[in-house]
């Protein structure tokens, strides 16, 4: 299998030559390395292109989360389509190896890797990377719809690989999405009758101290995508998984007696459900309310609605 690795970047001149040479060295190396650069401020550019990548420029404006990935793969060679951002870094040598391991099996079109959070991540987090990202693998089809609802499209492009025949069997991504691009592309390929695996040996470090605005945003960028692909809806709806991550977080922070934590969990989720709920609705909102419940302004201002 040749392996073409994508990588959207912005602004990362400090973390881009680590991960770059964390991927050259992997035990079965990638035949190239795309790095996607937003008009970055500083060297990422200089610094991406002296480390082995082909570098692809865009304009800012004109980033969005599945044209510009399917933009990339446009100049791949490989037959494997490996994504990952710009702050998700393999744990080890043996990372790509293992993540393309499942894509032996024919009727596997894709798969996505375990993410370990950072050392700063603050216990909410840690909590939501290990409910996501368990210890134990796991292959993921349409008859798991009935037993594990919207988890089952669950997958993430924070480092996924996907073979290049069935990426454009299923039409690519979605080309002008605000968000969850992975999972629309995931959910295509499971109802098409494909597997998707999740392994949990294929370890990058990732993680992000959202704060409640931030959740917020989020949430309601998801609610957006979410709606505006409700053919997803139809098999599934977020709310009981939403329910259930509550339930083990509090479990989890008592455990570990994170005691003073449980109030911001809570305050977390609340601002997550809100924001997931009005983005359902957003076709409701004024133009200019959304950019600000947004976590992506420059979408709205496309005229996406």
């Amino acid at each position: 299998m040749k392996i073409s690795v994508i990588i959207p970047v912005l602004n990362c001149e400090n973390v881009i030559n680590l991960l770059l040479e964390k991927l050259w060295n992997q035990t079965i190396k990638p035949l190239e390395v795309i790095v996607i650069d937003s008009e970055s401020d500083d060297n990422t550019r200089e610094i991406a292109r002296k480390a082995g990548a082909n570098v692809i420029e865009i304009k800012r404006k004109d980033f969005n989360h599945g044209g510009t990935r399917n933009l990339a793969v446009e100049h791949t060679v490989g037959d494997i389509l490996v994504f990952l951002t710009q702050d998700a870094l393999p744990t080890n040598e043996h990372f790509l190896e293992n993540l393309i391991k499942p894509l032996e099996d024919p009727m596997i079109a894709a798969s996505y890797g375990r993410q370990v959070p950072r050392d700063e991540a603050i216990p909410t987090e840690k909590f939501s990377r290990l409910f996501n990202y368990p210890p134990e693998d796991k292959i993921k089809s349409k008859d798991d719809i009935k037993t594990t609802g919207i988890k089952t499209f669950f997958f993430t492009n924070v480092c996924s690989a996907i073979k290049k025949k069935e990426f454009y069997e299923v039409g690519k991504f979605p080309h002008n999405t605000i968000l969850n691009e992975d999972m629309i592309l995931a959910s295509k390929l499971i109802l098409r009758g494909y597997k998707i695996a999740y392994v949990s040996t294929a370890e990058v470090l990732h993680s992000h101290n959202y704060g409640l605005k931030k959740q917020f945003q989020r949430n309601f960028d998801i609610g957006v995508s979410l709606i505006e692909n409700d053919f997803i809806l139809k098999y599934a709806t977020a709310e009981s998984e939403g329910v259930r991550f509550l339930i083990n977080e509090l479990k989890y922070l008592i455990e570990k007696k994170h005691f003073f934590w449980i109030p911001y969990a809570i305050a977390e989720n609340g601002s997550r459900f809100i924001g997931y709920r009005l983005g359902l609705k957003h076709k409701s909102i004024p133009l200019f309310l959304k950019k600000k419940l947004s976590m992506n302004p420059n979408y709205w201002t496309k005229g996406s609605d």
